[in-house]
């Protein structure tokens, strides 16, 4: 680590020099505990006082003499406080083993040059911790829903009141209810015992019941962004509509038991479906005509293969289907495991799916893996652009190993279960089928097969869309494999320490590549179109809209707290996208669209290779400004590419919280606020050759472009016109910064 023993003297810059309340603001102060953390430390250390007559504290005060504590009533007691090193080290080690043992404890309490004893009660109120911390949560969920369920009960209560003869507008007489009334009777006897219910699992952590907690107006549902200026608060989404207003994830609860062996048999025929259409060739499929090597649906051969148990496709739907196979390095039990668990599964294809949940697990399979494993989940799947609406699913996963030793995955919708929703999206079954292969590789075959209303997709994507590569096999698979490898280098042990900049500590490597998961994950999820966002039109037409919206960030270790603008725009460019990706990720062309960096050099100082590919890297660049005057800062950047599409995402790190991270800490105290591009290619036939080529075909790429800046950082304030009008130009410049110097090199490269 001797190439960043220099970094920990720089002072964190104004990142916007010239631009009204647009530092980059990371209020962290690792190394100091907060007054309830002090509080519990000494709790701590008192209980062990306390339970341990003869502790260290003991043996210090013989030294002298052998006159026993007992007989010194007037003897001071001494606390010993634990250092922030040895904390840090219990705190890493709890993380991996909450309960170790009489040798792990012994071991610790050599390293940390602790007693045995206090290593064993360290651990022992760290539990404690955590489990009150558990409960506590738990307490506040279940008395939210007791809330809410209680404002709904009085509403139907007041509506009964209410209630009137729909001939005479007199009082509704007792035996001629209307069908809505008696709707409503229904429904407030079933909320009486969800009350009853919900109000039994509190009182078991509470104490006490709840019901006499008093009644509140049912809140409206939390918008996290909400732009606060005249005129920029309305409803509106892509297009004028925002898709998916309905909210799978708010809507749709866990299935009935009247609607259980109607989801087990239909999971048992979408896997055998999936596992015939992952073996069978023509006609069935066929290669595309795009000029890749995909695999596309014959629709007509597929209705004869299978014929439809669930109806017509719906007017106005579209097919999207395609097939893809890889090998990936990974081992196959590892892939089965990250597929059947959500948060695993949107983690590794986080670029794929923006959210995920499992409603409720049918069966978690048999002889102690995920044989037979059935569990309901929703999931939205989106594309990095304001552009393509989401798709929101609600389907059964279903996971079965075949006598052949390979692992079959499926998926299948269940909207038939919900069918007054609104139903864009109708998965088929789709999924993938895994083959152990030797030395921990896997072949993974994955397919794909929707029916979508795709009438929301912006015009720039719809060539994208309709040729399935938006969301499509390749997509998933190239993700895939990209994942496997950045897995597999966070693993890696064996690093030569010949080439400089490279990160050799496994700790440092593992803490680094935690923190730039999760910003990517972050840049993901905030610049899509999901139906958790209300992206607001502030300026231009067609395809250079400028979109933006705010987060109100509380409370959040990760993020600072304050309000965050989110500005994005996408557009095409006639050059290639491993050009533009190349451009963009080299620190030496950064000057050239960088406006934030000032014109400054920038400098690599670190860096974890995360594949085959050179682009895949994760690095910690430092920015020399022009201006002698002003302080150096450093930013934290991944690139990723794959044959689907690539990202280059960076944000501004605090330079004492990158020291900790590089020493192997706790990365998920340190503030990110990512910014970055996605890079699509159009899906024009042309996928390869130069940037000549690209132009005379029509070919190119499509970039997105998306800023997140702390406008203020006093949650409650009011988001200005200026800031506003700032965060405009500032992407809008960078646009055509990046518009001009590519057409210059295209220009350069013809000559």
């Amino acid at each position: 680590m001797e190439a960043f023993s220099n970094i920990e003297g720089f002072t964190e810059p104004n990142m916007m020099e010239g631009l009204h309340h647009h530092q980059f603001h990371h209020p962290l102060d690792m190394a100091h505990p907060t007054a309830s953390e002090s509080e519990l430390a000494r709790l701590q250390d008192e209980e062990f006082e306390i339970s341990t007559k003869s502790g260290s504290e003991n043996q210090e005060g013989q030294s002298g003499d052998d006159i026993p504590d007992l007989q010194r009533p007037n003897k001071k007691k001494r606390y010993h406080r634990h250092t922030q090193h040895q904390i840090q080290e219990m705190e890493a080690f709890f993380k991996e083993c909450p309960h170790p043992d009489d040798k792990q404890r012994k071991e610790l309490s050599r390293q940390l040059g602790l007693a045995p004893l206090q290593v064993k009660f360290w651990f022992q109120n760290k539990r404690t911790q955590m489990k009150t911390q558990h409960e506590r949560g738990e307490n506040t969920q279940l008395r939210a829903e007791n809330e809410k369920l209680r404002a709904d009960n009085m509403r139907y209560r007041e509506a009964l009141s209410t209630a009137s003869c729909p001939n005479c507008g007199g009082p509704t007489a007792i035996g001629e209810m209307s069908f809505d009334e008696h709707h409503l009777r229904l429904e407030n006897a079933r909320l009486r015992e969800e009350i009853d219910r919900i109000s039994a699992i509190a009182a078991k952590y509470v104490g006490k019941p709840v019901v006499n907690y008093p009644l509140l107006s049912s809140p409206a549902p939390p918008r996290p962004l909400e732009l606060g200026v005249g005129g920029f608060g309305g409803q509106s989404g892509v297009g004028g509509e925002i898709y998916g207003a309905g909210d799978l994830f708010k809507s749709i609860g866990a299935p009935t038991e009247a609607d259980k062996p109607m989801i087990i048999e239909l999971a048992v025929a979408a896997m055998e479906e999936l596992v015939r259409m992952a073996q069978m060739g023509e006609p069935l499929w066929s290669v595309s005509l795009d000029g890749t090597s995909s695999n596309v649906l014959n629709e007509d051969e597929y209705m004869k293969t299978f014929p439809r148990g669930m109806g017509p496709k719906p007017a106005g739907f579209s097919t999207e289907a395609s097939r893809e196979s890889i090998v990936v390095i990974m081992d196959h039990i590892n892939l089965v495991e990250i597929l059947m668990d959500a948060n695993q599964w949107s983690t590794v294809f986080s670029s794929i799916v923006s959210r995920a949940a499992t409603l409720e697990v049918l069966s978690t399979g048999v002889a102690g893996n995920y044989n037979g494993a059935l569990q309901v989940m929703t999931a939205e799947f989106q594309v990095p652009t304001p552009l393509v609406p989401t798709r929101e699913v609600y389907f059964v996963r279903y996971c079965k190993q075949h006598s052949d030793g390979t692992w079959a995955i499926v998926d299948v919708s269940l909207d038939h279960l919900r069918p007054s929703s609104i139903v864009r999206c109708h998965r088929r079954p789709s999924g993938c089928v895994i083959q152990e292969m030797p030395n921990g590789y896997s072949k993974v075959t994955w397919v794909e097969n929707v029916e979508v209303d795709d009438r929301g997709v912006h015009s720039l994507y719809k060539q994208l869309v309709n040729y399935g590569h938006a969301f499509g096999a390749k997509r998933w698979v190239a993700t895939l494999d990209r994942q496997c490898e950045r897995l597999t280098s966070a693993m890696a042990t064996n690093i030569p320490n010949t080439d400089v900049g490279v990160i050799t500590s496994q700790e440092g490597r593992k803490s680094m590549l935690k923190l730039a998961e999760r910003m990517v994950i972050s840049f993901c999820a905030g610049v899509s179109a999901s139906t958790a966002h209300t992206w607001t039109t502030l300026s231009g037409t067609g395809a250079d809209d400028v979109r933006v919206m705010t987060r109100k960030s509380i409370d959040d270790p990760g993020r600072p707290p304050g309000i965050v603008l989110s500005a994005a725009t996408s557009f095409w460019l006639p050059v290639l996208p491993n050009r533009v990706f190349d451009f963009l990720r080299d620190e030496n062309s950064r000057s050239e669209w960088d406006i934030l960096s000032n014109g400054g050099a920038v400098q690599e100082m670190a860096h974890i290779a995360n594949g085959r590919d050179t682009g895949n890297c994760v690095s910690l660049l430092r920015v020399n400004s022009a201006n002698s005057s002003q302080s150096n800062m450093l930013i934290l950047q991944e690139s990723c590419t794959d044959s689907a599409g690539s990202f280059v995402i960076y944000a501004p790190v605090d330079i004492v919280a990158m020291n900790v991270v590089l020493n192997g800490g706790d990365p998920d105290y340190v503030a990110l606020l990512p910014s970055g591009f996605a890079i699509l290619p159009d899906g024009s036939a042309v996928q390869g050759g130069d940037d000549q080529q690209a132009v005379g075909s029509g070919s190119g790429s499509l970039l997105t472009v998306a800023f997140q800046i702390l406008v203020d950082s006093v949650p409650t304030a009011k988001l200005s016109l200026g800031s506003v009008a700032t965060v405009n130009n500032l992407i809008a410049c960078t646009v055509e910064r990046i518009r001009a110097s590519l057409s210059c090199k295209v220009l350069n490269s013809a000559v």
